[in-house]
């Protein structure tokens, strides 16, 4: 009896082991399933992270989202701000004109047959008048230098006079700084990469430009810009606060039989006429912002939970201090809504309290003052109720850390006295996304030309990138802005390159204007 005994002991216990066993491949089934469903998601899905009332509806369910409005105060009674009553159906905007007045006009004459005819029978009383938008496309030019030569009349023993060429970035350059500039909005602000430019102007065109030429133009550009980029750099990281946030990019890399993986790392100086920068580096290591950042540098810069950035601040001491990102917290519960909804709907709510009275804020144009104040007394209570639910929510453990939720309350508790800083400072924004807007621009180019050439190549990258998406902010045509710059730089000492960045440029351009309309 005792040995069934025994065996019947054993087989219990294996059986127990198994229920464990399995238990525990059906958690990681389901957290497996739901990092497929992320990943679909993310690949496939939609990339917008906007979320109507009527999906938090959904999330939060009825009666919840009924009980939820009568706690949380709104932001209308939060603000001290007026807020304007909207009105049942939002007034239409002016429609625009559809031809801009400001472009040049062709005039297309049409007379009758009959005034054709006899046109002294005929008197003009009046004309009707029908408009087109036409366009021609970019054409080539051939531009020659003439310079004549010229021998003294009276002493023929003189020297041959001519004149010397005109400063030009590189001698016996067959590309003028028009089709340099084209070449570098093309590929930078257009995203076409080199091979599709060579196809168009080999078909439209009937030039003839290689790759490998253009390339080489590329890099030209990147060497005489590199003075410029370097004083938007200064001007970035001049004040007291920057923004910071990164990027993979492929490069080829010889010798590997692979591409590797490289960073553009980008910093943003918030405010008005604030600039950006690109860095390249072929690492995302902490070691990197050693090089970005200057050693006198004393002051805040926002991040996500990177630990990069953390060993980074714990390096310089005192001297840095590291604010968070809102944006990052509420994209990882986003991505958790589905595994629970109601939880992450209230979440979600509560941060678009938050972001909803910065928006009010930049509708009256607040200074720092008043943003501190107003975040003092108003978004601070939201920003203590969501810590509240997060550590409630920690203490019941009732998701796992590996899963969406787990991880995200995990992240955001991990970042919490980084993410109140803005609450204190009316200078700090509540999030990175003016960093990620400026990304947005490289993950097209991404997708159409793949990978850079080499480290080389990603640095002279970044060099083109900060000047394209400084124009793209200022509003300034980066055509115009370029050809302009490529043209002047052989002539300008390194003095005058503060008075050609974009910055400068696009005051320049804004004097003659307001001197018209004043």
């Amino acid at each position: 009896m005792k040995p069934r005994e025994e065996e019947l002991q054993d087989l219990l216990e294996k059986l127990a082991q198994r229920d464990v066993e399995n238990a525990e491949l059906r958690q990681e089934n389901a957290l497996l399933r739901q990092k497929i469903d992320l990943l679909v998601k993310r690949v496939f899905g939609s990339s917008s992270e906007k979320l109507d009332p009527k999906q938090l509806e959904l999330l939060l369910g009825k009666d919840h989202a009924s009980s939820e409005k009568e706690e949380a105060p709104s932001t209308s009674s939060l603000l001290l701000l007026p807020e304007p009553e909207r009105e049942k159906r939002a007034a239409r905007k002016p429609r625009p004109h559809r031809i801009p007045e400001n472009l040049p006009c062709i005039d297309q004459i049409i007379e009758p047959e009959e005034v054709k005819t006899a046109p002294s029978q005929w008197r003009c009383i009046g004309e009707e008048i029908s408009e087109q938008l036409d366009y021609e496309p970019a054409r080539f030019l051939r531009r020659r230098v003439i310079r004549r030569k010229y021998a003294h009349r009276k002493d023929p023993d003189a020297p041959i006079t001519i004149a010397p060429l005109p400063p030009a970035l590189q001698e016996r350059c067959l590309a003028a700084p028009g089709l340099l500039a084209q070449i570098i909005v093309a590929k930078f602000a257009d995203h076409l990469p080199l091979y599709r430019q060579e196809q168009i102007y080999r078909s439209r065109h009937g030039v003839e430009i290689p790759r490998q030429t253009m390339a080489r133009w590329l890099g030209l550009c990147a060497d005489w810009l590199r003075l410029v980029y370097r004083e938007i750099n200064a001007q970035v990281v001049a004040g007291p606060y920057v923004q910071i946030d990164e990027t993979p990019i492929e490069y080829l890399a010889p010798g590997n039989g692979a591409t590797k993986l490289g960073y553009l790392w980008v910093c943003n100086r918030p405010g008005a006429g604030g600039q950006v920068a690109f860095h390249w580096h072929t690492s995302r290591a902490a070691a990197c912002l050693e090089k970005i950042i200057p050693h006198h540098f004393q002051g805040i810069i926002q991040c996500d939970g990177y630990a990069g950035y953390r060993s980074f601040a714990h390096e310089r001491g005192e001297s840095i201090q590291l604010a968070g990102c809102y944006a990052h917290v509420r994209r990882k519960f986003y991505e958790a809504r589905q595994e629970a909804p109601r939880v992450a709907g209230w979440l979600l709510r509560q941060i678009g309290h938050l972001y909803r009275i910065e928006e009010r804020l930049r509708t009256v144009r607040a200074g720092p003052k008043l943003r501190q104040a107003v975040r003092a007394s108003q978004s601070r209570m939201i920003h203590e109720r969501i810590h509240r639910s997060l550590v409630r929510l920690k203490m019941r453990r009732r998701y796992l850390p590996k899963s969406g939720m787990g991880s995200a309350i995990d992240y955001a508790l991990g970042l919490w006295p980084a993410l109140g800083i803005y609450l204190e400072n009316g200078q700090v924004e509540p999030c990175n996304n003016l960093v990620e807007n400026a990304i947005r621009p490289t993950a097209v180019g991404k997708k159409n030309w793949l990978f850079i050439g080499d480290g080389e190549t990603g640095e002279r990258s970044a060099i083109l990138y900060t000047l394209v998406e400084n124009c793209r902010r200022l509003g300034i045509d980066p055509y115009a802005y370029l050809r302009d710059l490529l043209t002047k730089l052989p002539t300008l000492t390194n003095r005058q390159i503060k008075e050609v960045t974009p910055a400068a440029y696009a005051r320049a351009i804004q004097r003659p204007q307001l001197a018209v309309a004043s």
